[in-house]
């Protein structure tokens, strides 16, 4: 059930929001305690990463999963773009015992609750496959915005594990802030796409470079300011 503040109203998504500042805090000082997490030097952005947050066999098993559910990626409006995105994604299982127990250690390591994550999505890139630069909050200005503030409002953070090695390519790319994560197995990403003052945070944009040998696979995980749906 969705929670909506006492008075009724909902923030608007796209200006600065204590609440959701409140929510960057203290994502932020627990991961800055965590002494297996690495802050990643980016002064306008908020992103952290963690090896082996999974092992080989757990990467394997949803390797499996998302080749069992994969299909056409489209983007969030319900579109297709057959230059845009050209992966393959499904939604995970969230009765799936491993994907229950993967979502269960990504709350863990964040302090996220679980009622603000939506449901865990894989994505596989083979050879030429991108997700070119966009953002994971939500433009206020979008069609889908009326619908998103009463299903838990913006997205807030990003959690992100890389399931592959990619021969070439198939980097992270944040253009904003001038750097790029490659696929590493197992590798966490964690980042904030709101600024300090919980608006929505421009240098939070990314894609997903194109493969260029290799296959990649990750899931997602993405949380809201609210509990979800």
């Amino acid at each position: 059930m969705t929670s909506i503040p006492d008075d009724g109203c909902l923030d608007d998504g796209g200006v600065a929001s204590p609440a959701r500042a409140s929510i960057g805090d203290a994502v932020r000082a627990r991961l800055d305690r965590n002494p297996m997490v690495s802050r990643i030097d980016a002064p306008n952005l908020d992103i952290y990463g963690r090896q082996a947050f999974l092992s080989a066999e757990e990467c394997a098993g949803l390797r499996t999963l998302i080749d069992s559910s994969a299909r056409p990626s489209t983007l969030f409006s319900g579109s297709a773009n057959a230059e845009y995105r050209t992966s393959h994604s499904g939604n995970l299982s969230p009765w799936d015992p491993l994907v229950e127990a993967i979502t269960n250690r990504i709350c863990a390591l964040t302090g996220l609750p679980a009622s603000h994550g939506e449901t865990l999505q894989g994505q596989r890139y083979t050879q030429g496959q991108e997700y070119r630069v966009h953002c994971d909050y939500f433009p206020v200005t979008a069609d889908y915005w009326q619908q998103m503030r009463g299903t838990g409002g913006q997205r807030t953070w990003t959690a992100m594990i890389y399931l592959s090695a990619v021969e070439a390519g198939g980097e992270t790319h944040f253009p904003q802030c001038e750097f790029m994560v490659p696929p590493v197995e197992g590798m966490i990403l964690i980042w904030n796409n709101m600024t300090r003052d919980g608006a929505p945070n421009r240098f939070s944009l990314h894609a997903a470079r194109p493969v260029e040998r290799g296959t990649k696979y990750v899931v997602t995980k993405w949380f809201r300011e609210r509990p979800w749906g």
